[in-house]
């Protein structure tokens, strides 16, 4: 990671955090476990990458990062509160996030679910209330929600998850070109589609174009496909210790890149990935740098 994106990434996260503390301070009326459980997940760690996505769309549409950091809060509850819920026995069965015992080890299953169920509701409340406070009209607040909503549930990220636990054993079931497209199908919505939705996010709310919201797009579907082959590749050769985690997709027999393509060819297609990215920034200049820089990190990092 460069200097510079490893400030701005140390920095938005330092904010973010700050936000997320007043959003999630205890409340009076309501059960005290249930804030406790839902603190525990969203500041067990993390590179709160998509906060820093909504900052970064915003500030390549001539916005202000530091007005859409609510936004970026509301991104980063609802991505933990989708690890909370795959964590769970009857998803990816972990007892390890980032570390620390998952959410379901430390307060049971049903308080997990229900910390994950209130992240995804808080998230939207949030997202709204910073809609309000950027100016936007209704009709671009009710756009920002649809996005967030889209990349979060069953066209997007929930639609991957069930896509994903379909896939488990699929050596036994599914011919190669079949699975190929489950692959793609998979990554581009369990984990690429709420990237998008962080970018987008940060984009309507500083009033970007049209065609910079497109351009986005197709630079969050390549960082986000990217994301998950590295994710892939570190599940084989990663140091489990810095991942935090024990690298269950082989035991799980679940479909990546790796397992259907071997690594040297995973490898190669994060590098075409990255080049399409690059490409998909040119219409922003100099502002996309962290962008830039970004998807060079994703496919170099360790953890």
């Amino acid at each position: 990671m460069t200097s510079l994106l490893n400030r701005y990434m140390e920095r938005t996260s330092r904010r973010v955090d700050a936000v997320l503390e007043r959003l999630l301070a205890p409340e009076a009326e309501e059960p005290e476990a249930i804030r406790k459980a839902m603190r525990y997940s969203i500041f067990a760690g993390g590179k709160r990458l998509r906060p820093c996505l909504v900052a970064a769309g915003a500030e390549c549409c001539g916005g202000n990062a530091g007005r859409v950091l609510k936004t970026g809060a509301a991104l980063e509850m609802i991505h933990t509160y989708s690890l909370i819920h795959d964590d769970l026995p009857a998803m990816d069965d972990d007892d390890l996030r980032r570390g620390k015992p998952t959410s379901h080890k430390v307060f049971g299953e049903a308080l997990a679910i229900l910390a994950g169920d209130g992240l995804l509701t808080l998230a939207f409340e949030t997202a709204a209330a910073n809609a309000r406070e950027c100016g936007l009209t209704g009709s671009a607040t009710a756009e920002l929600v649809k996005v967030i909503a889209s990349g979060s549930g069953t066209s997007g990220m929930v639609g991957g998850q069930v896509a994903d636990l379909g896939a488990e054993k699929w050596r036994r079931r599914l011919p190669r070109a079949r699975a190929a497209r489950l692959l793609e199908y998979i990554h581009l919505h369990k984990t690429a589609a709420l990237i998008v939705a962080s970018l987008e996010a940060g984009a309507i709310l500083a009033g970007g174009t049209a065609a910079q919201r497109r351009a986005l797009r197709a630079y969050g579907r390549a960082i986000g496909l990217s994301f998950q082959v590295a994710d892939d590749i570190l599940d084989v050769v990663g140091d489990k210790k810095k991942l935090g985690k024990k690298g269950s997709d082989a035991a799980n027999q679940k479909l990546t890149y790796v397992s259907l393509y071997g690594l040297d060819r995973a490898r190669r297609e994060a590098a075409v990935l990255t080049r399409r990215a690059h490409a998909a920034l040119r219409p922003f200049g100099r502002r996309a740098w962290l962008l830039r820089d970004l998807a060079d990190y994703i496919v170099t990092r360790d953890r």
